[in-house]
């Protein structure tokens, strides 16, 4: 097998097959997030061109991030069941498709199933949770680190493709944009297919950090099938705790004053101040830049100081950042000060609240109670990508829907340091078969 021939090599040069499969999902993590925040670059040519009001194109995109959400708790099941390799590869392919019918669609509907539902399916099946499960399966060691870094590549990868999309937006129009998305996954699908991996078991090695055993690895027996039903036990007893409450409703502002809002909207915001795309959208990559040294230093943080208190200053910084964002100067010198701020924490949550979870819940359940919480920040960002649209529809300007984000992210401050270090008694095992 060609997998594991390239782990032997690997290994004769101190390279642990992990390392490759990190870098795969972060590849894959980064250019699906891409895929999901592109649309709004979108936003403002999609409504001149078809005469859709914001509020409507909105509710699809609150749609997408909903369903992206919802998609977490099961994807675990999906990888239990159908393998990583095959089912990023079908996320990639649904991706793909969806981004390329959204080019053709004519009627609302059309978009609807094209970027609200394939590529809010799509999207949920690379969500964090593949980063949880790569992180736990093929790292003993380092695992805190490597969570930061793969979370870091989806949100910068929301960002970082949008200077890019902007500039083909303004000078070949919003349909060539989506090609690089294109010719991307295509070029990860045949990468994953031929060197992606379930579990290390699978090229004959422990997990990166195990201690090594006398004889060869082999690959452990399938387990029994895992049901549908799981997800939704583990949600029964978890909501049994004030730490998941806690969690998930911090989560949800974090969505809510992220994705929703400021993925979706700030190019549009920035139009109606005068600003152009392209320095919108550079201003957007610059945030994806900032985050990805954020997320990563709050990993490092998240594995020597109490999450709860790292939560505290993300939650209280980004508040203060928004509420400070209307009244900017809107230049691209103004902008870059926000950037900076707001980007530095942008995802840097995740590493303090997977860690929460896994040290409230265990760690073999934490990635599908994440998954629920993880669901909660993208219904937070569902409500802020429509209400936003309706606040700049009807009042014609996005000033209310900082300000509210703004106010929430201060509570999320405040609620962060309500969770509890006990572990959870009685969080059940997800069912199976």
């Amino acid at each position: 097998m060609f997998a594991q021939a390239l782990s032997s090599r690997l290994d004769r040069r101190g390279i642990h097959y992990a390392w490759l499969v990190a870098t795969l999902t972060f590849l894959v993590m980064l250019t699906t997030s891409a895929a999901l925040g592109l649309p709004g670059a979108f936003l403002s040519p999609l409504a001149r061109e078809m005469g859709w009001n914001t509020d409507e194109i909105s509710s699809i995109l609150a749609f997408r991030f909903a369903l992206f959400g919802l998609m977490a708790p099961f994807s675990a099941i999906l990888m239990e069941r159908f393998g990583v390799r095959n089912v990023v590869c079908a996320a990639l392919a649904l991706i793909a498709g969806g981004m390329a019918l959204a080019t053709v669609s004519t009627e609302l509907w059309q978009l609807f199933v094209a970027w609200g539902l394939m590529l809010g399916v799509g999207s949920g099946l690379t969500a964090l949770v593949l980063a949880a499960v790569v992180a736990n399966r093929w790292f003993s060691a380092r695992r805190g680190l490597v969570i930061g870094i793969l979370t870091a590549s989806s949100a910068t990868g929301q960002l970082a493709f949008l200077p890019v999309a902007a500039w083909l937006i303004e000078h070949m129009g919003w349909r060539v944009a989506v090609l690089p998305v294109l010719a991307a996954c295509a070029l990860l699908a045949v990468l994953v297919l031929g060197m992606m991996r379930n579990r290390p078991a699978d090229v004959g090695l422990a997990a990166f950090g195990e201690v090594p055993v006398a004889t060869p690895v082999q690959p452990p027996a399938p387990p029994a099938p895992l049901t549908l039903r799981g997800p939704f036990v583990v949600l029964r007893d978890a909501a049994r705790t004030q730490a998941f409450w806690v969690l998930a409703g911090t989560f949800f502002i974090c969505g809510l004053s992220t994705n929703g809002l400021i993925q979706t909207h700030f190019i549009a915001l920035c139009g109606d101040f005068g600003m152009g795309p392209v320095p919108a959208a550079s201003a957007l990559a610059m945030m994806g830049a900032f985050d990805f040294v954020g997320t990563i230093l709050s990993g490092w943080l998240s594995d020597r100081y109490d999450s709860r208190k790292l939560l505290f200053w993300y939650y209280g910084l980004r508040g203060l950042s928004l509420f400070w964002l209307p009244h900017s100067t809107f230049t691209l010198y103004g902008l870059s000060i926000f950037a900076m701020f707001y980007g530095l924490d942008w995802i840097a949550t995740v590493p303090p609240t997977v860690k929460l979870a896994a040290t409230t819940f265990g760690r073999e359940r934490a990635p599908m109670v994440f998954g629920w919480i993880f669901a909660a920040h993208q219904i937070g960002a569902a409500v802020a990508a429509f209400g936003a649209g309706m606040t700049r529809t009807l009042l014609l300007t996005y000033t209310p829907a900082l300000y509210a984000a703004g106010a929430a992210c201060l509570v999320a401050a405040l609620l962060a340091l309500m969770v509890s270090r006990k572990r959870a008694a009685g969080v059940a095992e997800p069912a199976r078969a």
